[in-house]
C-alpha cells in the first residue's frame, strides 16, 4: 500500500531509507518548524497518511491493519521531519498507540529531541462526559490534525502548537453508526456480527461496541439521533460557528452521505448555528464497513483561522 501511495504521490510524500513505515511530507518540514507527526493503524485511509503534506502533518507512522505502529517508525518519522523546534505526536486514544508512541517519545528524548503528545478523544459514544480522557479518537482527527498542522505551519512554538491541538480536541465531537461489519484481510471474516436490517449507534472504527443496536431507520431519524447527542454535548449557544464532517466508514456512498447532510444542515440551522465549512466523503474509514459518522467542531476565531489555513496533502487540499 505504502509503495503504491508513494508512486502515486511523489510530489507530496517520501519514505526515509530503512524506514518503510514512516511517510514524510516533501514540502512540510523545514528548519525552525515544529514537526507534527500523526499515525496509527492502516485500514482507515485517507487517515493518517493522506493528511501528510505542507500545512498539515509533517510525517506519519503507519502500523498494520487496525494495529498501532511500533515505536521505531514513530521515531523514524519524527527524526525525518525534525526541524529543531521539537516534535508533537498527535493520534487517537488507543492503548497500543499510547504505549508505542510514549516509547518513541522516550527514544527521541535520548536523542536530544523534545517530544510532546496530544491524544484525540472526539468519540462521544465511547465514554461519559466526565470520563472524556477515556474516549477514542475517530473522524474528528481530521479537524484536530488540521488545526495543529496550521499552527505548526505558521511557525508557532511547540507549546503553542500543543495548546491549539488540545483546544481543537476539546471542541470537536463525533458520533457514528454502523450498518455492516468489515473483515480483516488476514481472516476475511466479519470482525463483528451485525444482522442485515440492523444498525449499531456509536460503533467504533475498529468494531468496538456502540451504545445501542436496533432496526435500521430512515436517514433523517439516524441523523437526528446522532445530532441530538452531539448538540447536547457541544452545548453551543445560538450564533456559534461550526465545521461539519460527514464521513463514510468505507462503503457508504456519497449519495447517502449527502442525504444525511441535508438533515444535519437543517438541525444546525434550527439550533441557530452557522456552518462555516462542511466536508463530505471518506475521511476516516474502517476498511469496507458500511456506515457513517458525523463530526461537529465548535469554532472560535482561532480555530476558524486554523481550519482556513492552506494545506496541500496527497489526499486533502485547502486554499
Amino acid at each position: 500500500m505504502l509503495t503504491g501511495i508513494i508512486a502515486a504521490h511523489p510530489d507530496h510524500l517520501w519514505r526515509p531509507e530503512n524506514a518503510p513505515r514512516a511517510v514524510v511530507a516533501k514540502r512540510g518540514p523545514r528548519p525552525g518548524k515544529v514537526a507534527l507527526v500523526v499515525g496509527g493503524g492502516s485500514g482507515h485511509e485517507p487517515t493518517f497518511l493522506g493528511f501528510v503534506g505542507k500545512g498539515l502533518a509533517d510525517a506519519a507512522a503507519i502500523g498494520n491493519v487496525f494495529a498501532s505502529p511500533p515505536p521505531q517508525p514513530a521515531v523514524d518519522a519524527a527524526l525525518a521531519a525534525n526541524g529543531g523546534a521539537g516534535v508533537l505526536f498527535l493520534y487517537g486514544n488507543y492503548a497500543g498507540d499510547v504505549m508505542n508512541f510514549d516509547m518513541a517519545s522516550e527514544l527521541l528524548e535520548m536523542e536530544g529531541v523534545e517530544a510532546k503528545t496530544v491524544l484525540s478523544t472526539d468519540d462521544i459514544a465511547s465514554a461519559p462526559r466526565d470520563q472524556r480522557e477515556k474516549r477514542r479518537g475517530v473522524a474528528g482527527n481530521v479537524f484536530i490534525f488540521k488545526a495543529a498542522g496550521a499552527a505548526a505551519d505558521m511557525m508557532m512554538p511547540l507549546d503553542e502548537v500543543e495548546r491549539i491541538a488540545r483546544h481543537a480536541n476539546d471542541r470537536t465531537f463525533t458520533m457514528g453508526v454502523a450498518l455492516s461489519s468489515c473483515s480483516l484481510p488476514q481472516t476475511r471474516r466479519p470482525s463483528f456480527d451485525l444482522p442485515a436490517g440492523e444498525m449499531e449507534i456509536g460503533m467504533g472504527i475498529h468494531g468496538e461496541p456502540g451504545v445501542r443496536r436496533g432496526p435500521l431507520r430512515p436517514a433523517d431519524e439516524v441523523a437526528d439521533e446522532l445530532m441530538d447527542a452531539i448538540l447536547a454535548e457541544m452545548a453551543a449557544p445560538a450564533g456559534s460557528r461550526v465545521a461539519v464532517l460527514v464521513n463514510s466508514l468505507g462503503s457508504t456512498p456519497l449519495m447517502e452521505l449527502y442525504i444525511l447532510n441535508a438533515r444535519i444542515a437543517q438541525r444546525l440551522a434550527d439550533a441557530g448555528l452557522v456552518v462555516h465549512k462542511t466536508l463530505v466523503g471518506p475521511y476516516c474509514t474502517s476498511l469496507e464497513m458500511a456506515g457513517a459518522s458525523i463530526t461537529v467542531m465548535h469554532l472560535d476565531d482561532e480555530l476558524q483561522r486554523m481550519l482556513d489555513h492552506p494545506c496541500d496533502c496527497a489526499m486533502f487540499r485547502q486554499g
